[in-house]
């Protein structure tokens, strides 16, 4: 869930400008001539949708719900994932069905203005995050559709090419047996870690030792949620003290750890406040890196403008998914081989999803074959 202060910037900013990432006077398209501009005029028929539910039972006891939406148009399908988390929100919008007046031609840019003026939510209560999270499961639908309908994969259509693709698995720790299991299964692979105030010193200095940890999540952003942590200065000092070099994500807004982390010349990085580029600098700190997630900017036209924008000021940026259990993992995994291949990329293979899972789990980094036709890599 969208926190207390980035809900009431989002309420008082137009929905649509939210959306699309621009404050009502920022109509910059980017230093690399515009990459919105390259894919906006991609015509674009539709002649129907589905929805597709997928579910897996994760190893914490929690049901991940999704939803796949399939644009249907000229013998085509381009799919997409809404990666809403509440599960009867999900259900609602299937049982709601396919009643959004999409059918048509277009261009990618008219369809995106069309999403405009559509209620893609309307179940209470609202949430801020789900409106952006369901419109990126149709404007990513929309993207790989009209691309196979143009017979263009996503490198041709941008003018980029992807490379191998970095990735580390994300997850919350208590004991360190966890990270021996998984260093068991690939021994170089990276971790980023939400980090919980029951980390001792002890345990902070055995995850130093194993050199894997690339980012620690302090989910300071958070209120009102499951994920909260309270502020705890002296938890920052452990995970500083023993690694002086890992990312902060989401420090608190608190002053004294803001204090600590100027003194200590911490990495700091931000993830759940970004939904445009503008929110960057716009969290008190200044930020060496950023962490983009796909789903929560909404549209294409955002996101592409945040990519640009990190670029040419040098911000470094790294991916991050939402626990996708379907397209949506591949699609955050193509951005993050085009955009930031080398990042501490939390953006692993859905076999990571379960420790158990027999499913292949490739070693990063990842050789990604890009489809010639579309978005997804399937």
């Amino acid at each position: 869930m969208v926190s207390n202060a980035v809900w009431s910037r989002l309420v008082r900013r137009p929905l649509a400008l939210v959306l699309r990432g621009l404050d009502d006077n920022d109509m910059h398209t980017g230093p690399l001539n515009g990459l919105w501009d390259r894919l906006r005029v991609l015509p674009l028929r539709i002649d129907g949708y589905r929805l597709k539910p997928l579910q897996l039972d994760t190893n914490s006891g929690f049901t991940r719900e999704t939803t796949v939406v399939q644009l249907e148009g000229d013998g085509q399908v381009g799919s997409g994932e809404d990666v809403i988390w509440d599960g009867p929100t999900q259900a609602k919008f299937r049982e709601r069905g396919p009643h959004l007046p999409l059918a048509g031609a277009h261009t990618l840019g008219e369809f995106s203005a069309l999403l405009d003026q559509l209620e893609l939510t309307p179940d209470p209560p609202p949430v801020a995050d789900n409106a952006i999270y369901r419109r990126w499961a149709f404007e990513s639908a929309a993207l790989d559709l009209a691309l196979r309908q143009s017979g263009l994969g996503i490198e041709g259509a941008l003018g980029l090419t992807a490379g191998p693709l970095h990735f580390g698995v994300s997850l919350g720790l208590h004991d360190f047996d966890a990270i021996e299991r998984r260093l068991a299964l690939h021994p170089n692979m990276r971790f980023k870690l939400d980090a919980t105030p029951s980390w001792s010193v002890e345990l902070c200095e055995a995850l130093a030792a194993t050199a894997a940890v690339d980012v620690v999540d302090f989910k300071g952003a958070y209120k009102g949620t499951i994920v909260d942590v309270a502020p705890d200065l002296s938890l920052y000092e452990r995970v500083l003290d023993a690694m002086p070099n890992v990312i902060v994500e989401d420090p608190h807004d608190d002053t004294a750890i803001h204090a600590l982390l100027r003194d200590r010349g911490a990495r700091i990085a931000f993830d759940a406040p970004i939904h445009c580029f503008a929110d960057i600098a716009e969290q008190g700190l200044e930020s060496s890196s950023v962490n983009i997630k796909p789903s929560r900017f909404g549209t294409l036209r955002a996101l592409l403008d945040a990519y640009e924008r990190c670029g040419s000021q040098g911000l470094s940026m790294y991916g991050g998914g939402q626990f996708e259990l379907g397209v949506g993992r591949e699609h955050i995994q193509v951005l993050a081989a085009l955009f930031h291949h080398d990042g501490p990329n939390d953006v692993a293979p859905r076999g990571y999803h379960r420790l158990e899972s027999d499913e292949l789990r490739p070693a990063s980094p990842l050789l990604l074959e890009l489809p010639s036709v579309g978005f997804a890599l399937s």
